[in-house]
């Protein structure tokens, strides 16, 4: 078969791209870490040698660490001034941990996922899957940091309103869980914004509730209670509000747990789905975002899935289609798609 020389040649330069990128996403999680983004953004333009003073580090790795960051057009690099500085937008995403855009979180994920590899190839082999508590702890707090300031921006100024009546029952008072809550940083939020209201976290990895406790406690937030449990099996009943963040297309029975979520709302209640952005079919997710969601959900997403009872394997791009599928099953009559970012679909359902 002829080789297509221009083909080739495009995808050898894509390739090189990729190789970059894997390989300058460990000192990404170092710039994080040590500060060096943080600094840079606060002092502006500076040298290796200025940059190492303020953060304590080695002004021989500050250079090369800076010279990788510039390459990748993370950062900004004056020949003239030999000094270096962070544009507005890239503090937005590597600098501000409470930007919406801030992304540095991702890169805390692949530690774990390249160290997982033989697991998953295990995996792949016997069809089995990999429980989420067996990845290495930088999963945990990388997902934190990758959801958490997309909830912090848009939770409750975004996406609860879009719910047909809620903001005004948790106003006045009411009762919400939020299940699979992961470090709580979503039911910390919300707790936060309605003081009125009694929240309730739970999820099945007892390191995650130990981290949302220790969150809740560190903000001051008392009306916010933490609990170890499945998904369909979590306590209490008669619930204005329950909540779901990431997390349904990761249970192994996500029918089982819509039915137990219909079964602990009362008759008003609403359930807000936050799931990853997806189109129905493969063809539509061909994309920058579907690209990121189908990869983490090889190697994350469907193993713990596949791990626990029933393994339905939803997987992180299932799609509206099929989310209304699973919940419908679970009993509940009304759904619908409440809002949605680029990156998330805001889903609502009723009994």
């Amino acid at each position: 078969m002829a080789i297509n020389e221009a083909a080739l040649n495009a995808l050898l330069g894509k390739m090189v791209t990729e190789l970059g990128a894997a390989y300058v996403g460990s000192s990404v999680i170092l710039g994080d870490q040590l500060g060096l983004y943080k600094t840079l953004a606060a002092d502006g333009p500076s040298t290796s040698a200025q940059l190492a003073e303020r953060t304590g580090t080695s002004e021989r790795y500050v250079r090369e660490w800076l010279s990788a960051q510039a390459a990748s057009g993370y950062i900004e690099y004056d020949a003239a001034a030999g000094a270096f500085h962070l544009t507005p937008e890239q503090a937005m995403v590597f600098a501000n941990p409470d930007s919406p855009v801030n992304l540095t979180g991702g890169f805390y994920t692949l530690q774990s996922i390249y160290n997982d590899v033989p697991r998953v190839a295990d995996a792949f082999r016997t069809g089995k899957g990999m429980g989420w508590g067996d990845h290495c702890t930088c999963m945990f707090c990388g997902i934190a940091k990758f959801f958490g300031p997309g909830y912090r921006a848009n939770l409750v100024t975004g996406w609860l309103p879009h719910l047909e009546g809620v903001v005004p029952k948790l106003q006045a008072g009411g009762k919400v869980a939020d299940v699979g809550c992961g470090h709580g940083i979503s039911t910390v939020t919300m707790a936060k914004a309605f003081p009125n209201s009694q929240f309730f976290g739970f999820d099945y990895h007892p390191a995650s509730i130990e981290q949302a406790r220790a969150l809740a406690k560190e903000e001051g937030i008392a009306n916010v209670t933490f609990e170890v449990a499945l998904a369909k099996e979590y306590p209490g009943a008669n619930y204005d509000l329950v909540t779901t963040f990431d997390c349904l297309h990761d249970m192994g029975d996500p029918v089982g747990a819509s039915a137990h979520i219909r079964k602990t709302l009362n008759a008003n209640g609403a359930w807000m789905l936050v799931e990853p952005m997806a189109q129905d079919d493969l063809s539509g997710n061909l994309n920058p975002v579907g690209r990121i969601y189908y990869a983490a959900s090889t190697m994350i997403c469907l193993p713990t899935s596949l791990s626990q009872e029933v393994g339905l394997g939803l997987g992180a791009q299932a799609g509206e289609k099929r989310l209304r599928e699973v919940v419908t099953q679970g009993g509940f009559g009304h759904f619908r798609r409440a809002t949605e970012t680029p990156f998330n679909l805001i889903l609502e359902a009723r009994p």
